[in-house]
């Protein structure tokens, strides 16, 4: 059950880790996970362990918290806000992709011990950080579409703006996460696993942002709440 218990703390710490943030910087908080999750998620997703009884790769909470990162800022800051934060994880990954690389090109020392290890880590990083940012694009950009039109149509349907928040929350990320998943999935790891392992990690890993898509609504409604006891201006 270690993988399980872990993967459950990781859920918690992650999406409380994004508050705190938001809590002690507001909207530059959101925008800072948002770089830290994107590095993080791109080298977790080489990882590939079994939970639940299932095979995964990491990676899934930590990108799973991007959606966090962007419904709030639709929720609280804007449409422009959450676009913001998709384009800088485009640029975090590129810059990233390039500095990594850059490393490989040295001649190491005879005394050096961490080139081997780095190398076998971010050899895989182009083909993952490249796949990974056309998907984030088309996902990311996306989930930010969805999660506008399902909010024009609760309050022009029911008169509220601020009800059925938890409706917008899932229903876009839901949508994005099963996009997302195939995507990713056979883009990034295509000739690497073999077809079972491929189907494997599909289902496993969008049955694990289907979980994260309803855990995160919670931290959605708090930080709705938070934004409100800070005096902030609504969005538009």
């Amino acid at each position: 059950m270690q993988n399980e218990i872990l993967l459950l703390v990781s859920l918690i710490v992650t999406f409380s880790a994004v508050l705190v943030l938001f809590y002690l910087f507001q909207e530059q908080g959101l925008y800072l996970w948002t770089i830290v999750a994107t590095i993080a998620a791109n080298i977790e997703v080489l990882i590939v362990v079994t939970a639940f009884g299932m095979e995964m790769t990491l990676g899934n909470i930590l990108f799973a918290s991007t959606f966090l990162i962007t419904d709030i800022l639709s929720e609280l800051y804007g449409k422009k806000s959450a676009q913001k934060a998709v384009y800088l994880g485009i640029a975090t990954s590129v810059i990233f992709v390039v500095i990594s690389q850059s490393w490989m090109l040295y001649r190491p020392n005879e005394n050096d011990f961490a080139s081997p290890a780095i190398c076998t880590v971010f050899s895989n990083t182009p083909r993952l950080m490249l796949v990974g940012i056309a998907v984030y694009v088309i996902v990311q950009l996306f989930d930010v579409w969805a999660y506008h039109k399902w909010w024009a149509f609760t309050e022009k349907k029911f008169g509220d703006r601020k009800k059925f928040l938890w409706l917008r929350n899932n229903g876009s990320t839901m949508i994005s996460q099963l996009l997302n998943t195939v995507l990713f999935t056979f883009g990034a790891f295509l000739g690497t696993h073999n077809t079972a392992t491929l189907l494997s990690i599909a289902l496993s890993s969008y049955v694990i942002f289907l979980v994260t898509s309803l855990a995160d609504t919670p931290f959605v409604y708090f930080a709705r709440y938070l934004h409100g006891r800070m005096g902030e201006k609504p969005s538009k």
